[in-house]
C-alpha cells in the first residue's frame, strides 16, 4: 500500500509497533519510519510499553485494529511463541518470535500480509510469527568482525532469553565448536544448552574458558547507566577473549564493551543486528526490498546524534 509517508497522519494511515518492557531506549521507530518513508508507504511505526502479563491482549488488540505487524523485544520473544496463530519454521526452530506479520486471505485464498490488502477487505486476519534476530546477528557479526570464522570458534554467550536462544541456535548452525552459556539462572542456561546439543550434537558445551573467539551479551544488563557488566570484569581483563559483541546499542558503549575494549578486545554494539533484523521485518510486511542505507543512517542519527 503506497501513498507517501508525510508528516501528517490521515484516515488511511496504517500502523506497526514494537512492544517491550522497557521500551524507551528503542531506536526501531526512527529506523522503521525512515524506511517506510523511503518506500513511500503511508504507514507509521510506534513503540509501546507492554508488561508481560498484557502481551497476549496487546497482540490481540493490534490484530483487531488491523495493524500491519509488530516487533517484539525484551522480555516478550519467548512468550509470544504460544500467542500467535501461525509460526514460521525459523521461529518454531528457535523457539522465539521477534516479528509478527498480520495476514489476510487474498483473492486466490492464499494468506498475504495486511499491508498488501485493502483494509476494508480484511475480514479474516491471523498473526504469523517470525524470527529475524538470528539472521540479523549473523550479518552483523560478518560486518563488524571480518576476520572472525565462526566454524570451529569458541563462543561465550551471556543470557538465556529469546535473543540468546536465537543466537545460540544460529551459532551452532554456523559450526562453532564450543558454546559456554552464562545466565543468572543456571537452570535456564543448562536447558538452552541441552536444546542446542539435541539439535547440534557436534557443539561442545563448556565452562567459562580461559580464552574465547567471541563473547556476546544477549542480556538486558547495560541498558541502564548503573548496570554492572553481565560478566566479571576480572575475567574480561584476564582472559584472552578476542572479540566482544553487545546486542545493546543504546548506550553506544556499555560497561561490558568498555571493559572489553580496555582488555584489548575488538568490540561492536548491536546497531547492525537491529538494522538487519528490522530490515527483514519491513520486507516481510511490505514484500519490498528494505532501503538499508536509509535505515542505517536513521539509526546512527538517532543513537549517536
Amino acid at each position: 500500500m503506497s501513498g507517501g509517508n508525510t508528516e501528517s497522519v490521515d484516515a488511511c494511515t496504517r500502523f506497526c509497533a514494537v512492544l517491550g518492557h522497557p521500551i524507551r531506549h528503542s531506536a526501531s521507530p526512527a529506523m522503521q519510519n525512515a524506511g517506510m518513508a523511503s518506500l513511500q508507504l503511508n504507514w507509521r511505526y510506534l513503540a509501546a510499553e507492554v508488561l508481560p502479563r498484557d502481551l497476549a491482549a496487546a497482540i490481540a488488540g493490534a490484530k483487531a485494529m488491523r495493524f500491519i505487524g509488530l516487533n517484539l523485544t525484551v522480555p516478550h520473544k519467548l512468550l509470544a511463541v504460544e500467542m500467535v496463530d501461525e509460526l514460521e519454521e525459523s521461529a518454531r526452530r528457535l523457539g522465539a518470535v521477534n516479528t509478527i506479520v498480520f495476514e489476510t486471505r487474498g483473492p486466490d485464498g492464499e494468506w498475504l500480509p495486511l499491508g498488501l490488502a485493502a483494509e476494508d477487505g480484511a475480514a479474516e486476519v491471523r498473526s504469523h510469527g517470525f524470527n529475524t534476530d538470528a539472521d540479523g546477528l549473523a550479518r552483523s557479526l560478518q560486518e563488524e568482525f571480518p576476520t572472525l570464522k565462526l566454524r570451529g570458534a569458541s563462543v561465550v554467550l551471556l543470557g538465556a532469553g529469546g535473543a540468546a536462544r536465537a543466537a545460540a541456535m544460529r551459532l551452532a548452525a554456523e559450526g562453532v565448536a564450543q558454546i559456554c552459556i552464562v545466565n543468572r539462572t543456571a537452570e535456564k542456561a543448562a536447558d538452552l544448552m541441552a536444546e542446542v546439543r539435541a539439535r547440534y550434537p557436534a557443539v561442545t558445551p563448556s565452562f567459562l574458558p580461559d580464552a574465547a573467539d567471541l563473547v556476546i551479551n544477549a542480556t538486558s544488563l547495560g541498558l541502564k547507566a548503573d548496570d554492572p557488566s553481565p560478566i566479571s570484569a576480572n575475567w574480561l581483563k584476564s582472559s584472552r577473549a578476542q572479540r566482544a559483541y553487545d546486542m545493546i546499542y543504546r548506550p553506544a558503549e556499555t560497561v561490558f564493551l568498555r571493559v572489553a575494549r580496555s582488555a584489548g578486545c575488538e568490540t561492536a554494539n548491536g546497531l547492525g543486528m537491529l538494522l538487519h533484523q528490522g530490515a527483514a521485518a519491513l520486507e516481510l510486511w511490505s514484500r519490498q526490498t528494505a532501503p538499508l542505507h536509509v535505515m542505517r543512517a536513521a539509526l546512527r542519527k538517532d543513537i549517536y546524534g
